[in-house]
């Protein structure tokens, strides 16, 4: 017999989802390595036939390389769902199924991991802002910046470089290093190494298996592309007209996780490829929950459905808002801060 959800009572607050959520951290491992295989093999023939395609001279195989890179961003989650241990929920089996995983993503997993519990830790904290996020000024502190600087932050802030150029020189070059975590001992250089030499490994593999150019032309698309879809998605999750920040004293993890983080309501089809990281206000509040069970708690708790959501249309219209107005508790455009101003 199926026990009914319990309930949260008015008034309860931000802090009775914490203990409500906690009855859907407990993963299925049959169901977590079905999820494992159903994304690794369809990547694999599909990088494997947009190959043997464009090998024989049939340059519709590069095509493949698109559906292949929507497979790479769900390779991604898999692995961001290990670096919380909510996998398999078995700390030594997530750690090196995310480290396999972090050689076909370009991201060395100890290294990542540790910045990304750095940003649920701090997210919406003014105060903590610059590990795991997207640097974001007040308008008070853009204002304050030289002309160089201004320049140097609408450059960084601009769609071209933020979708574009920024995604391909994360996962390309920047990861290839991870400086930064000096303080967090040996482990993100051991890591980002290891996860070199075996990207390497496996390049040298490939290039002499099918060529050099064959390979250039399937893997680098599909590479730039997953990570301008997981630049976009862990954009469009924070970086929303009304989500919340605040500084250090008034700042509350239970608060800003679900009122700082975005329900980006996705088509059926894109919420699979992206393993619902859209519903993220409720992974902020309890990043335990494996990412196929974050739908359970949307249809048991209909109310969280509407906190935080944003469509894809709404999701463009964010890409304008790039400063945080502390008098207005919003995210506001150039043009909307000059005129403040």
């Amino acid at each position: 017999m199926n026990m009914m959800p319990p309930k949260i009572t008015a008034g309860a607050g931000d802090r009775a989802w914490l203990k409500i959520l906690a009855r859907y951290r407990k993963p299925d491992r049959l169901r977590s390595t079905f999820e494992l295989a159903v994304t690794v093999i369809p990547f694999a023939a599909l990088w494997a036939l947009s190959w043997a395609a464009v090998a024989y001279g049939q340059w519709w195989g590069l095509i493949l390389t698109i559906p292949a890179a929507g497979f790479l961003v769900r390779l991604f989650m898999i692995q961001h769902d290990c670096g919380h241990g909510s996998f398999f929920a078995h700390r030594h089996t997530d750690d090196w199924t995310g480290r396999a995983i972090g050689v076909l993503t370009l991201t060395p997993y100890d290294y990542w991991r540790r910045a990304h519990a750095a940003h649920h830790a701090s997210a919406g904290n003014l105060d903590e802002r610059g590990v795991g996020d997207i640097t974001t000024l007040t308008v008070a502190e853009y204002q304050a910046l030289s002309s160089w600087g201004k320049f140097r932050y609408r450059l960084y802030r601009h769609p071209g470089v933020m979708f574009g150029i920024g995604p391909a020189w994360l996962f390309l070059i920047q990861q290839r290093l991870p400086f930064g975590m000096m303080r967090s001992g040996l482990m993100p250089w051991v890591s980002t190494m290891a996860t070199n030499l075996a990207i390497a490994t496996i390049a040298v593999v490939l290039i002499w298996l099918v060529g050099l150019v064959p390979f250039l032309l399937v893997h680098l698309p599909i590479v730039v592309m997953a990570g301008a879809v997981g630049v976009w998605l862990f954009y469009v999750q924070h970086q929303f007209e009304d989500t919340h920040w605040a500084e250090g004293d008034q700042w509350e993890f239970q608060q800003a996780a679900l009122h700082g983080s975005s329900h980006y309501d996705l088509p059926g089809v894109l919420r699979w490829l992206t393993g619902n990281i859209g519903i993220h206000h409720v992974h902020h509040l309890s990043s335990k929950v494996p990412h196929y069970r974050l739908p359970e708690v949307l249809r048991d708790y209909p109310e969280l459905r509407d906190v935080g959501r944003i469509t894809i249309p709404d999701s463009l219209r964010c890409v304008k808002l790039v400063l945080w107005d502390e008098g207005r508790r919003k995210l506001v455009s150039f043009r909307e801060a000059r005129a403040v101003a």
